[in-house]
């Protein structure tokens, strides 16, 4: 249990030690490029909430929740993303 622990606080300083560092230009399509990751944590969460035991269940359907809300706010910045870089209606393509 210690050594996850160690894991855990190990990732969560990486984490924002490496967010801190990245320009704020590169933002958004790193964000864009998480929703893989995400996706991959909605897959691992569905197969969670099949485990015995009430608190695997609940944190399993939190982890669904967060992940979701996560990919489909990826997917609306990458959306306003490339609709700033799309051309006027009518205008010279």
């Amino acid at each position: 249990m210690m050594i996850l622990l160690l894991i855990l606080v190990l990732a969560a300083y990486l984490g924002i030690e490496l967010i801190n560092k990245v320009p704020s230009q590169l933002h958004t399509p790193l964000m864009s490029g998480s929703n893989a990751i995400s996706g991959i944590t909605i897959v691992g969460a569905i197969l969670a909430t099949t485990t015995e035991g009430t608190l695997a269940t609940v944190l399993a359907l939190v982890a669904l929740f967060a992940a979701t809300v996560n990919v489909v706010g990826g997917y609306f910045v990458t959306n306003r993303m490339l609709g700033m870089f799309g051309g006027s209606p009518g205008g010279d393509a």
